[in-house]
């Protein structure tokens, strides 16, 4: 059975290898953990004012995350969305649950926008999030309040 709970902070080692393990080992991006202290700092980087940082776990092990920025203006970011692959697809349903709960969050938090920057390699990523009414916007019109990560080369957004 699948759980998904906000973050706490026993789970912190097992996000970070998650997260680590599928962006350097199967999808070779060059990002170490210096380049993401968000990770090691969820708390005060993600669970700020509506902002918040969800875990799917299966039998206690974390399979999936998903978290969402509070930039101010109305605007949400998405980051950090990682499914295990062993846990992927629809069988599963992880990456869409851990979506609609943030949506959903997010529009409870009276949100007007949601934003994302992902990799161009990251096709089917980039697939969920248009299946998801996502549409792709040049980084110069992403809201200044955007933080915008040095790895991304494409951007999403979404009004909720």
């Amino acid at each position: 059975m699948i759980t998904i709970q906000p973050f706490e902070n026993q789970d912190t080692n097992n996000i970070v290898n998650l997260i680590l393990n599928i962006q350097q080992n199967e999808f070779n991006v060059p990002i170490t953990i210096n380049e993401q202290q968000d990770l090691l700092n969820i708390p005060s980087f993600y669970q700020q004012g509506k902002g918040n940082f969800w875990v799917a776990k299966s039998e206690g092990e974390v399979v999936g995350t998903i978290a969402l920025i509070d930039c101010g203006e109305d605007v949400g970011t998405i980051r950090k969305m990682f499914v295990k692959k062993e846990f992927r697809g629809k069988e599963y349903g992880i990456a869409q649950r851990l979506f609609d709960i943030l949506e959903n969050s997010a529009r409870e938090g009276g949100f007007k926008n949601l934003y994302l920057g992902t990799l161009e390699r990251l096709q089917a990523a980039i697939r969920f999030y248009e299946r998801n009414g996502f549409t792709l916007i040049e980084k110069q019109n992403l809201p200044s309040v955007f933080p915008i990560m040095a790895v991304d080369t494409h951007f999403f957004e979404k009004a909720i």
